[in-house]
């Protein structure tokens, strides 16, 4: 079973989605693309129950939903209206915020930061390959300035929120044989500080040992920090070009599609970023490879999602 295609217009969206069953069949496919095996028997042997979402072992008799164990999970929406909200998070260039969502599907603001928070957890992949070759790495302060007694890395104001960046740097030969430069991949994450440890963690989970990293001249970016990749210094005049600008268009980005956002929620808000980046030049695929994402999340509950993380 090959992975499905997916639709390049809205009207192909429409025709291709038009019924309940042929989500079914486009989610199961995304799920099981090598054909569905049981979970109890191992039995390749099935029968299928689309109105319920079900597939049916025939050897053991084992039922299992095609949306159990997803983000889709004991959702009260249909699957056509779920696939509706992912084509919009997925194709709406910058992005949707829950107002707009809301207006969309027609529900409830609650309903709708939900389903954009549910939508935002197949976001990202954790398979993914880490960064490679030169990239440039720097710290961001969402939300406001940051000052404290060790300096650069604490925050003051417990509503700005520091976050690490990380992009490949992508060099080629332009038809003129120039060379250019250009962003590749972008990795984002919150952290709590800006020391050598919290940085070695973050490059240790996004960037492939032996890469070139540039950085500016703070302290963090140690020794220890750097021990596993060629270490260089930005010039002066060309100051991590490629990192800052995803920075600027980052802040950009929440202060006008989501006018803001709250501290506790900002990893969600950076891993749609960061997925929108990544698929910035090929928009319309993004809805396939969410929902193929999306069918192998583990569902979280609005009171969780909804509870405020500990900052101990």
């Amino acid at each position: 079973m090959s992975r499905p295609s997916f639709p390049t217009t809205l009207k192909e969206f429409r025709e291709q989605f038009s019924e309940e069953v042929a989500c079914f069949q486009y989610l199961a496919q995304s799920r099981w693309p090598d054909g569905f095996v049981c979970p109890r028997c191992s039995s390749r042997t099935y029968w299928v129950k689309a109105r319920r979402h079900v597939y049916e072992c025939s050897e053991c008799g084992h039922q299992t939903s095609v949306t159990a164990g997803t983000i889709l999970h004991r959702t009260h929406f249909s699957l056509r209206e779920w696939f509706w909200a992912a084509y919009l998070v997925a194709t709406h260039t910058p992005g949707m915020s829950g107002t707009q969502l809301q207006r969309q599907m027609g529900c409830s603001y609650k309903t709708a930061w939900y389903l954009l928070h549910r939508l935002r957890r197949g976001m990202v992949n954790e398979s993914r390959s880490p960064l490679r070759g030169r990239v440039e790495a720097d710290e961001v302060i969402i939300g406001g300035p940051v000052r404290g007694k060790t300096g650069r890395g604490v925050t003051k104001d417990e509503k700005s929120t520091l976050v690490f960046g990380a992009v490949e740097v992508i060099v080629y030969t332009d038809k003129h044989g120039a060379c250019m430069e250009k962003a590749g991949r972008l990795r984002l994450a919150v952290t709590q500080r800006a020391d050598a440890i919290s940085i070695r963690r973050f490059l240790t989970a996004q960037v492939q040992p032996g890469s070139e990293i540039y950085t500016d001249g703070w302290k963090g970016y140690s020794t220890t920090a750097m021990a596993d990749y060629r270490h260089e210094l930005h010039q002066p005049e060309t100051h991590a070009l490629h990192i800052h600008r995803a920075f600027g268009n980052l802040k950009t980005w929440l202060n006008g599609t989501h006018h803001g956002v709250d501290p506790k929620y900002l990893q969600n808000y950076l891993d749609e970023f960061v997925f929108r980046f990544n698929r910035r030049k090929t928009p319309m695929a993004a809805f396939q490879t969410l929902l193929g994402l999306a069918a192998h999340k583990v569902p979280v509950g609005y009171e969780k999602m909804t509870l405020r993380e500990s900052t101990g």
